[in-house]
């Protein structure tokens, strides 16, 4: 695997391929943009849907914990559907089981559009993550086949600026979405974004993994790359701060509908333009970290500050929250909401790049690992911020400090990052 960050294989200038060398910078514009494109779909899915959560407890007749567990249904299924997705991949490629997740998305969307209850719309929203998973799993394995080192670590934040477009236009597009039609209209507006993005992948991303670098073994063998990799300390420890900071990111996700509409009384389009400026911290803060941070500073140290930054504001807004400072109002919490999505800016891409530079064995098997554990921690936090009904942010702000605490000691405790670590 090359050092310099260029792709090991690539095809002609409108298709990524194992076939002739083409120029690099195009050929890594347009992985780039692509895999961009995927990563970009789970925000969309969740937060385009965030603006509307009020508008369904209320059409549904549903209790709002209920209504939550449609992000739940959602977050599970990319969970438990990269389990799958991830081993596939290293078996038989990566183009043909996107594909078929894709076409899965996209009819899983439609009938979400459609529900006449709040119980088909959940078991609806998990098939529509277990499909949406392959995204997620194989856009982070093509990068794994294709960069490797500092370079991986530089794609990954690069990434994050493509894909951190998603959060910030997504509850935006969903706000004006409201304004003309109901919560359905945004279902339809993401089955139009699956085709769109299905038929982008059939016709310009190609296999990235070559037939001689496939695991031909069933799933004896997946179970037992898995349970390798679990063996691995270093990597169970990025495996896991990594999803607990993500589980803290999703209690922000979950809970910020109802806390900014209907504690602070704010309208969805003042919510849409709150969570699009803490889209901007991350993404901002990713980009840092890509251009600035990567090859000058270590990516544990940079790594740590994140998590301890996450657990710092975290602190705050329990703080905040629970009336220390007497009764806040919205700016305040804003700006700790704002200093904590920030800092995910350090957290997830670095955690994925070492995570990754371990596993180029299993790099299917590995992205499953990392985005299970991010999404199923997720899952478990989300029906948490919203137990003490919606009068309260406590629970958002109590949960947030749990995961960060525990994002943090597994850094530190399984990865010891002060010492060197060598790569399974």
């Amino acid at each position: 695997m090359p050092e310099s960050g260029q792709p090991t294989k690539q095809g002609s200038p409108g298709h990524i391929s194992a076939g002739p060398a083409a120029p690099a910078r195009r050929a890594s514009l347009l992985v780039t943009l692509v895999l961009g494109g995927l990563t970009a779909l789970p925000p969309l899915s969740m937060d385009m849907y965030l603006p509307a959560l009020p508008e369904v407890t209320e059409m549904l007749r549903s209790p709002a914990a209920t209504v939550q567990l449609t992000l739940t249904a959602c977050l599970a299924g990319m969970a438990l559907g990269q389990l799958v997705v991830g081993p596939m991949s290293d078996r038989w490629g990566r183009r043909r089981p996107l594909l078929i997740g894709m076409i899965v998305y996209v009819a899983a969307t439609a009938v979400c559009a459609f529900a006449p209850t709040v119980e088909l719309l959940i078991g609806f929203r998990l098939l529509q993550g277990l499909a949406g998973a392959a995204g997620i799993v194989i856009a982070r394995a093509v990068v794994r086949d294709l960069y490797d080192g500092v370079a991986m670590a530089r794609f990954f934040s690069t990434l994050m600026l493509i894909s951190g477009v998603a959060p910030i236009i997504a509850p935006l597009i969903g706000g004006q979405i409201l304004r003309i039609t109901d919560w359905r209209g945004v279902f339809h507006v993401l089955a139009a974004i699956g085709v769109l993005l299905t038929l982008v992948v059939w016709k310009w991303l190609g296999e990235t993994l070559p037939p001689e670098r496939r695991h031909e073994g069933g799933v004896g063998e997946a179970l037992r790359t898995m349970r390798g990799l679990l063996a691995d300390r270093v990597f169970t420890g990025y495996m896991l701060a990594g999803g607990l900071a993500f589980a803290a990111l999703f209690a922000y996700i979950s809970a910020s509908p109802f806390v900014v509409q209907e504690i602070y009384g704010a309208s969805p389009q003042t919510f849409s333009l709150l969570f699009g400026l803490n889209s901007v911290g991350l993404v901002a803060v990713g980009q840092i970290n890509g251009k600035l941070l990567v090859g000058r500073v270590s990516l544990d140290k940079a790594l740590g500050w994140g998590l301890c930054v996450i657990l710092l504001a975290s602190v705050a807004l329990l703080l905040m929250t629970s009336g220390v400072f007497g009764k806040p109002g919205l700016a305040p919490v804003a700006a700790g909401l704002f200093v904590l999505m920030s800092a995910m800016g350090l957290a997830m891409p670095n955690t994925n790049a070492q995570a990754l530079m371990r596993t180029p064995h299993a790099a299917g098997s590995a992205s499953a690992l990392l985005g299970t554990s991010s999404f199923l921690i997720g899952a478990i936090a989300s029906p948490l911020v919203g137990i003490a009904g919606e009068a309260t942010a406590v629970p958002m702000a109590v949960v947030q400090l749990v995961c960060a605490a525990g994002a943090l000691a597994c850094f530190l405790g399984l990865c010891r990052p002060w010492r060197s670590q060598p790569a399974a």
